[in-house]
């Protein structure tokens, strides 16, 4: 193996580029149009343009990249996770072009593809299965049916799915026909299969994966255990390993069942064999199930590299290049605990919608593995999945990997786009999350208070109305004495009142410049006086109240004023601007909050609708999102018909008041 070609794009891309190019070989990227200028691009020694922005026209054209390869000289290609990953007929394609595809058999992906037949095969092979409907039967009736005999609350799943997309929770039978169509147009959207199991929902979940290598010739081992229990609408959020609470009997159990189910179908290459734990009595190796096995690296694969001290893709082109597994099971061993936080582009205060823009600011902390496939400068596009960055750190113990963590999140600075930041740090400082006490449904419980909007402290209040005066600025030497400080005044204190509009509340703060480095502020707490100081040479810009100095880093953009530091980012926005971009709707105007496609129009002119009901769904990042009417009314006009892109903003329908 000389030369290998990354079939994907992004952070994974650049993450299997780095080892790569350790391990001495040549790299190939291929890039849509969106990403001519992609980092992943940059990093690959050469690069090929395979079609435009959206995936189907390019990622996921399987004749391209094999062409691509071909063409290139390349020996093997990595499918990378996402896109055509675990997809069978890709890997034909691969080695029926004569080249090495890095992963698992055709027929292995093939047996671990469709999660009715996977858990029908494990079963065969002794390993515990969640109880439910696995079959091949669809009808709507019958499916219902199949829910009433398990027993409510039902999970429905996308059988070909995977990151959460085509699982709909039912708690009401009324409820069942509407999720399952849902589920369905998902699935169908984001896999090209529609078809759905029903299981049972487990009460107090918790989500254990185990991380599995085989040779592709019968052995396998396993690299422990990942928990990925903080999840929102089944996507993860946080990861960690080891599991926390995890009894040594329950790990041993879980890694033999992980490896027993490797074996069963000869598998080879990295894969995650994930299982549903019943945490209600705690952890116990009598209540864990086979949900799905992921023939492929995980998103979270790091945590595992960091508490073993290997690099998963090391092994994945070792064992791909025909060598045997590099450790014997005994010979791995454990060290630490280690987590990951994915950072996205979207609103945690707005639904979690995913959101686009360009990274006028990005900086990263220099004491957390960083994995990101964007650069300052880079477009979060609608196109693909919104991930900024993935931040891991690691610790002798839980307590001091999840503090690094809390610390890495509050040191990264972001502007340009809407992220999670925030709602990540909140998540690292909850009690139960600080204790270990975690389960699949812990962030919806508490979603209000995760999401809440947080007030300004004084000092960020502050920093960031003398960062719009410029009081941080350095004073310019143009040898006129006027320049020398912009807020001395002749007679008197001169006063500016400087407005914000944070959190779409009116606010104002009185300042009073004293001498050109020190300011008097009417805040909330009362009156305070200041000193900012330019940053000077190697020193950075200061503020000190009553006493206390702390270095500032603030950014003045064309919205307003971002303050970082503290726990995270603040951003203050001046009065009469949208920092979406997106201006407010009137009530009878529905819009749509993100860029998106149109999946399903509800709503039709002259028909009467109640508050609440569905009018609109709008696919982005190849999630749905329901627009519904926001009082109840007479929908007066339709703008949108099913496939039409739609911008943020756009409208979608308008609703007349009813007349009493």
């Amino acid at each position: 193996m000389r030369k290998l070609l990354i079939a994907n794009r992004g952070e994974i891309a650049c993450r299997i580029i780095r080892t790569a190019r350790r391990m001495g070989l040549s790299t190939v990227a291929v890039h849509s149009d969106a990403d001519r200028d992609a980092l992943h691009v940059a990093m690959a020694d050469e690069a090929v343009a395979i079609g435009p922005a959206p995936a189907p026209e390019s990622y996921l054209r399987a004749d391209r990249i094999v062409e691509a390869a071909l063409r290139t000289g390349a020996d093997a290609v990595h499918p990378g996770y996402g896109f055509l990953s675990e997809n069978a007929a890709f890997a034909e394609a691969i080695e029926g072009a004569g080249l090495v595809f890095v992963g698992p058999s055709p027929a292995a992906i093939r047996a671990m593809g469709l999660k009715d037949a996977a858990k029908r095969l494990m079963a065969e092979a002794g390993v515990p299965v969640v109880p439910g409907y696995h079959g091949e039967r669809q009808e709507p009736d019958f499916l219902a049916a199949q829910a009433d005999g398990i027993g409510y609350p039902v999970l429905i799943k996308a059988r070909a799915g995977g990151g959460g997309k085509g699982i709909r929770r039912v708690d009401d039978p009324r409820d069942f026909a509407a999720a399952l169509a849902g589920a369905q147009r998902e699935a169908l959207a984001a896999f090209g299969d529609a078809a759905c199991l029903v299981e049972a929902y487990v009460a107090t979940p918790r989500h254990i994966e185990i991380q599995v290598f085989g040779d592709g010739r019968g052995e396998a081992v396993h690299l422990f255990e990942r928990d990925c229990s903080l999840q929102r609408r089944h996507q993860k959020v946080l990861e960690e390993a080891p599991a926390p609470g995890m009894p040594g009997a329950m790990r041993a159990a879980m890694g033999e069942a992980a490896v027993r189910a490797a074996r069963a179908i000869r598998y080879g290459g990295a894969g995650t064999v994930e299982f549903i734990a019943d945490a209600s009595d705690g952890l116990r190796s009598d209540r864990f199930w086979f949900m799905e096995m992921n023939t492929r690296l995980q998103v979270e694969h790091p945590v595992t590299e960091a508490i073993t001290g290997i690099d998963l893709v090391e092994w994945q082109l070792r064992i791909a290049a025909g060598e045997p597994l590099p450790l014997r099971q005994d010979e791995i061993a454990m060290h630490g605990h280690a987590f990951e936080a994915r950072l996205y582009a979207e609103d945690p205060a707005n639904g979690f919608l995913p959101a686009t823009g360009r990274l006028r600011h990005l900086r990263f902390p220099t004491d957390a593995r960083i994995e990101t496939g964007v650069r300052e400068g880079d477009e979060i596009t609608p196109f693909y999945d919104p991930m900024i960055a993935k931040i891991v750190t690691h610790g002798r113990d839980r307590s001091q990997a999840l503090r690094r963590l809390a610390d890495a999140l509050a040191k990264t600075q972001i502007e340009g786009t809407i992220t999670n930041a925030g709602f990540l740090r909140r998540l690292t400082d909850d009690p139960d999350v600080v204790a270990g006490s975690v389960d699949t449904g812990l962030i919806e419980r508490k979603l209000a208070g995760l999401t809440a909007p947080v007030e300004p402290d004084d000092w960020t209040l502050a920093a960031a109305t003398l960062a719009e005066l410029g009081a941080f600025e350095p004073a310019r030497e143009t040898g006129d004495p006027w320049d020398a400080g912009s807020n001395f005044r002749l007679w008197g204190r001169a006063e500016r009142t400087v407005a914000w509009a944070q959190a779409d509340s009116p606010l104002a703060v009185a300042v009073s410049a004293t001498s050109g480095t020190r300011f008097s502020l009417d805040l909330r707490g009362g009156r305070v006086d200041v000193e900012a100081r330019p940053a000077i040479a190697d020193r950075p810009a200061t503020m000190t109240i009553d006493g206390w100095t702390r270095p500032v880093q603030v950014l003045r953009t064309e919205a307003g004023v971002t303050v970082f530091g503290g726990d995270g980012t603040a951003s203050f926005t001046r009065p009469r601007h949208s920092a979406t971009g997106v201006e407010p709707a009137s009530d009878g105007r529905i819009v749509s909050p993100m860029p998106g496609l149109v999946r399903l129009v509800g709503a039709e002119v002259g028909a009467a609708v109640r508050q609440g009901d569905m009018l609109a769904v709008v696919e982005a990042m190849k999630m749905e999102h329901t627009l519904r009417a926001s009082r109840d009314g007479v929908i007066s006009a339709v703008f949108v018909a099913v496939g039409d892109q739609v911008e943020a903003g756009a409208g979608i329908a308008e609703l007349e008041a009813i007349e009493p």
